[in-house]
């Protein structure tokens, strides 16, 4: 029986590190969607430390040359198991510092002879034995070599112990270290959150080690396929609660499943959801992998301070609060989602992932896309009504449609020797490795039938449990099935199928002729006059599995289209194939007739706005037939088609709100989105209830807020009568949670200070995270320069905005049109800083760039980007290099397009719009 609980009763201690008698990995502890990079406190990037852990700084250019100057341990030595002890203090020292200490022995297995032992280490004082960071022991008797040095290295994090004579392979020995470590706030290695309960400050001494800070925690082999057993002992206070991601030792409590968090929280019953849930989801993947829960218990907490958004610790996952807690008042139909698919998302990995990892970062692709595509059959399966399986369409594929189109993209798996510091490892948790590896597994498992594929995925996390694997094992375990399933016919192997998806970045565009019956492919890109640098072996072409109809008929599955007589043809129904479709003028005059006179015969109408607004700023199709999709627009009223329609504006919107082409563009969608905005109206008896599908819900909320942005009558006077009334009466709020994100933010663009210093106080009192992130989001609304100015200044200033909402409260900023320039000039000015605090190994830091540059369409805006490139070349770029190069490929394409388009674009949203 599942059960809640806060944290602590007095001080909470939350230590999240490998259990006891756990067989685990570093990795399994630590993959998640994002976090933040501490500081360097002024160490070198390279350069070595002798015994007394100074740092002597290097006279010559870094070559690398010794083992210790490569980023990849050596293959000498292989862990079997720890045994760690850690004491954090929750109360700072003489000098106002939180401390940890610690003592730790690793047995290891030497396998390839040699005279050093290379273990990560960064930011540990070690203390020393006759001059020696380290002792050195034997099992069974075995000699022991003498240590002849130790040194640390702080470029590539390690200590280094060179020894006076060789290891000999098939021996074990231990290696012992104490150490002391700052429990800092930095939010990774084991780190301190803070947090106020009944006026009391309370603290937590937590960890995130994704994906290379468990050094940070104790001295270890830090990487996946360095996997061994670990035993671990916390020192802590009879008044607190001591967790990690085994049982503790002597305990018979079988509570299956548990919930922490802040005290509060639990008695607001936030972590009832979340528990219910849980189990549910738990017992699918069970069946779904034919594999029982590798664990004794499952524990789940919400910690105050994470700047991860999960992250899957074997049998004590972590969460941000908004990502595990719901109030049953006050949260939105959004925050149950998330709630559900990120809990369904970290259970996935309890599998995949953790009890099988992949063998190196290179492959991460493979992880996290599998957990990103399985994460909806989980959520489906714990609320069905929902029907989120068709929503992969837009967070996924159609979200990495617009990265995996640009020259600047890269294949799904990269080679080994090209993913190696901590930088390039943080920039493989992108859009990438999540949204293309979910889009290409999800299509995998469609044209294989998810029988054949969960048959074959059963198959390899049998064989490789509690081991490594590279991503073709799971080709051979699929491959096998489909030649032992009767009437299965592909056109090649698995491997050379998916080879051709996962080795070369991209996807292509299908274009079909009904006139003719011919199909070709091509490589899609955004910009067809940029130049692709990375070679494929495949010549960027693609093995593509074709479902379609033919008036209105569904067809057997083909890989190839044949010729035929037919009225209209739809292609890539479901979006189950991972590319885009094209077709002869004719059939797209047929397909916008079928829009405009009985749209709900056409079953994919998201994939047809959003497959013609990319052909068409790829040049291959014309503007106007893109636009043309959203005629019919003011006669639908289904969320998907809604929402990608408005997304694809968006991109309209951010290249002319700024210019005389927006009044025009303001008019028409007025128009369009009128009748969605009277719909909701009426359905809900003028604003009192609530739809009852779950994607109307969402509708609601763009009904709402575009009407609200576009100036429909009536809108901006019912959300400002409601924010009034709110600020009368801030208990209970009037406002349904489901449009509290939409009302803040218009209330705070239409008001000025007053409604954006009574959010701040809103903010500052909220006791439910997803509320305060709400508020957070909406205080970048504001049309007032100085409040907005003040804002960024704020998220310099930890006692104003966590840690880990600083770098997000910068991206909404520049989403505002006022707020960019300003977020811009902020970031210009404050690059050295928030690089030193962010940068160098965050998943979520090329956020910031991205967001940043989004509206920048004008030759200016392009040179001042590449200004700042070679301005701060010297500071670097860490995790957002990638980032940046995108961006200036982005801004370049965006001034061609609004070069080529603006005139047609003002002339067509005239016209359209009287």
């Amino acid at each position: 029986m599942g059960k809640v609980y806060y944290v602590s009763k007095n001080v909470g201690l939350g230590l999240l590190v490998l259990a006891a008698t756990a067989l685990a990995t570093i990795i399994a502890l630590s993959i998640a969607y994002d976090k933040e990079r501490a500081k360097n406190r002024d160490k070198p990037e390279d350069g070595t430390s002798d015994s007394t852990g100074m740092p002597t700084p290097p006279t010559t250019p870094f070559i690398p040359k010794e083992p210790w100057d490569h980023y990849r341990l050596p293959e000498s030595l292989v862990p079997v198991s720890y045994n760690v002890t850690l004491w954090p203090r929750l109360e700072p020292n003489a000098d106002g510092l939180y401390i940890f200490t610690g003592h730790s022995a690793v047995v290891f297995r030497c396998v390839k002879e040699t005279d050093l032992i290379i273990i990560h280490s960064n930011k540990l004082n070690l203390t020393t034995f006759n001059g020696h960071h380290a002792k050195l022991s034997g099992l069974g008797g075995a000699a022991v070599p003498t240590i002849q040095k130790s040194f640390l290295i702080v470029k590539t994090e390690y200590l280094v112990l060179q020894l006076r004579s060789r290891l000999a392979v098939g021996t074990s020995y231990v290696l012992h270290t104490e150490f002391l470590g700052e429990l800092a706030d930095d939010l990774e290695g084991f780190y301190r959150s803070e947090y106020t309960d009944d006026g009391m400050k309370r603290v937590v001494a937590t960890s995130q080690m994704q994906a290379t800070y468990a050094r940070k925690a104790f001295p270890c082999f830090d990487e996946p396929a360095m996997k061994a057993v670990f035993n671990i002992t916390i020192i802590h206070n009879s008044a607190t609660v001591a967790l990690s991601n085994g049982r503790d030792i002597g305990s018979f409590q079988n509570s299956v499943v548990r919930i922490w968090a802040r005290r509060k929280a639990i008695n607001d019953r936030q972590g009832d959801y979340a528990l219910n849930v849980t189990g549910p989801i738990l017992q699918f993947y069970e069946r779904y992998y034919n594999a029982s829960y590798p664990l004794s218990k499952s524990d789940q907490i919400a910690l105050p301070d994470f700047n991860a958004g999960a992250m899957e610790n074997w049998g004590l996952v972590t969460y941000r609060e908004t990502a595990l807690l719901y109030d049953p008042i006050m949260s939105s139909t959004g925050n149950k989602e998330r709630v559900t698919t990120v809990i369904s998302h970290e259970l996935a990995h309890m599998w995949f992932g953790n009890l099988v990892t992949l063998q190196w970062w290179n492959d991460l692709w493979l992880n996290e896309g599998f957990a990103s595509y399985v994460e909806y059959l989980g959520a489906d399966y714990a609320e069905p009504t929902w029907k989120i399986k068709d929503q992969i369409l837009l967070y996924d594929v159609h979200k990495v449609f617009a990265v995996d189109a640009l020259a600047s993209s890269h294949p799904l798996s990269r080679r080994e020797d090209e993913v190696n510091d901590p930088a390039q490892i943080s920039e493989m948790f992108n859009t990438i490795s999540y949204s293309k590896g979910a889009a290409v597994l999800r299509m995998l498992s469609e044209f294989l039938t998810e029988p054949v594929f969960a048959k074959g995925l059963s198959s390899y996390l049998n064989t490789f449990a509690f081991s490594n694997t590279v991503y073709t094992d799971l080709w051979d375990h699929l491959q096998q099935v489909v030649e032992n399933t009767p009437g299965m016919h592909l056109p090649d192997t698995v491997h050379n199928i998916m080879n051709h998806w996962t080795l070369q970045m991209g996807f292509p565009v299908v274009t079909i002729d009904t006139r003719t019956g011919s199909i070709t492919q091509k490589h899609f890109l955004l910009d067809p006059e940029s130049v692709v640098d990375r070679p494929s072996q495949f010549n960027y072409t693609w093995f593509v599995p074709v479902k379609w109809m033919k008036t209105g008929v569904e067809q057997q599955q083909y890989w190839l289209l044949q010729k035929t007589g037919i009225d209209w043809v739809l292609a890539n129904i479901n979006v189950s194939g991972y590319f885009r479709v094209n077709y002869d003028l004719d059939n797209w005059d047929r397909l916008l007739s079928l829009l405009n006179t009985d749209h709900q015969v056409i079953i994919n109408r998201a994939q047809i706005i959003d497959d013609t607004f990319n052909l068409a700023r790829a040049k291959i199709i014309h503007t106007t037939l893109a636009l043309r999709t959203t005629k019919y627009l003011s006669n639908e009223r289904e969320y998907i088609p809604w929402e990608s329609a408005l997304r694809n504006l968006d991109y309209y919107i951010l290249m002319f709100d700024r210019t005389e082409v927006y009044g025009a563009l303001q008019a028409y969608l007025k128009k369009q989105i009128q009748p969605l905005f009277e719909y909701f109206k009426i359905i809900t008896a003028d604003w009192t209830r609530v739809p009852t599908g779950h994607t109307d819900q969402y509708n609601q909320i763009n009904a709402v807020g575009m009407a609200c942005s576009m100036g429909v009558e009536g809108c901006r006077e019912l959300i400002q009568g409601w924010y009034r009334q709110w600020m009368k009466n801030p208990h209970p709020s009037p406002i349904h949670p489901n449009l509290k994100s939409t009302v803040y933010c218009a209330a705070i663009a239409f008001g000025g200070v007053e409604e954006w210093d009574f959010a701040w106080r809103m903010f500052k009192n909220a006791t439910l995270a997803s509320e305060a992130s709400r508020l957070r989001s909406a205080m970048a609304c504001t049309k007032v320069p100085w409040l907005l100015n003040r804002y960024l200044d704020y998220t310099l200033d930890p006692t104003k905005i966590r840690k880990q909402d600083a770098t997000s409260t910068i991206q909404y900023i520049a989403r505002n049109v006022v707020g960019m320039p300003l977020a811009w000039n902020f970031v210009r000015a404050k690059w050295s800083y928030i690089f030193q605090q962010y940068g160098k190994a965050s998943f979520s830091f090329s956020n910031l760039i991205h967001a940043i540059t989004r509206r920048f369409s004008s030759e200016f805006e392009l040179q001042e980007l590449k200004k700042f490139k070679e301005d701060n070349l010297h500071v670097g770029f860490g995790s957002a290099t990638l980032a940046l190069e995108q961006a200036i490929e982005k801004t370049t394409a965006n001034i061609k397009w609004v070069t080529e388009n603006k005139a047609q674009v003002l002339k067509w949203f005239t016209e359209e719009s009287t």
